[in-house]
């Protein structure tokens, strides 16, 4: 008995993402919805729900807060319009036409030799992506002095996609934020509603 006991003990995964319902926090589930049918110019029926599916578990590796589940949801719709083979930035380039940014969260070629990734791999892409923002929370803590976990979230959000900035970012918010907090409003008002 007690070697069958050990036995599943060491099958069984040191930590498990156990998802909490909370009235003010929305369901990854709930996200993946508003994700699908309110991202601006795509098309629902085209949107690859597989690959959605896998942005969320990534994101449950680095345990978001709650209030800002769906974050890689949202860049990725801003960014690419959750397509891993966008190209963009052409503006930053010595010739104007090869583009810095790729890929679905639009990287620039920094992430490639900084996280040993490819850029136009979404799952590559967006775990880098997530790496590098959780990053940056030690230097937004020592910074901004937040006190709440939210906070010092999106002041590393804001950090880690945009350029360097003397005295930081702590004011700043991402604009992936914005079509966040629709979707979260969005979820609020269905809930209200009973839908």
């Amino acid at each position: 008995m007690t070697y069958l006991l050990l036995a599943m003990m060491a099958t069984t995964p040191p930590e498990v993402y156990l998802e909490t319902y909370d009235i003010n926090s929305p369901t990854y589930e709930e996200v993946l919805q508003q994700a699908i049918h309110n991202c601006r110019g795509v098309n629902p029926e085209k949107v690859d729900i597989k690959l959605l599916e896998d942005l969320i578990e990534i994101e449950k590796e680095f345990n978001v807060p709650p209030d800002l589940r769906g974050m890689i949801l949202s860049a990725a719709c801003q960014e690419s319009k959750y397509n891993p083979g966008a190209k963009g930035d052409r503006k930053f380039s010595k010739d104007k036409k090869t583009p810095m940014a790729i890929g679905l969260m639009q990287l620039w070629p920094y992430y490639e030799r900084a996280y040993k990734i490819d850029r136009t791999n979404p799952k590559e892409a967006a775990r880098a992506w997530m790496k590098h923002i959780v990053k940056q929370i030690p230097k937004v803590k020592r910074q901004c002095r937040y006190r709440t976990d939210r906070k010092t979230w999106i002041a590393a959000w804001v950090t880690g996609i945009r350029y360097k900035k003397k005295g930081g970012r702590c004011r700043e918010v991402p604009n992936h934020l914005r079509t966040l907090k629709k979707w979260h409003k969005n979820i609020k008002i269905k809930r209200a509603n009973g839908c």
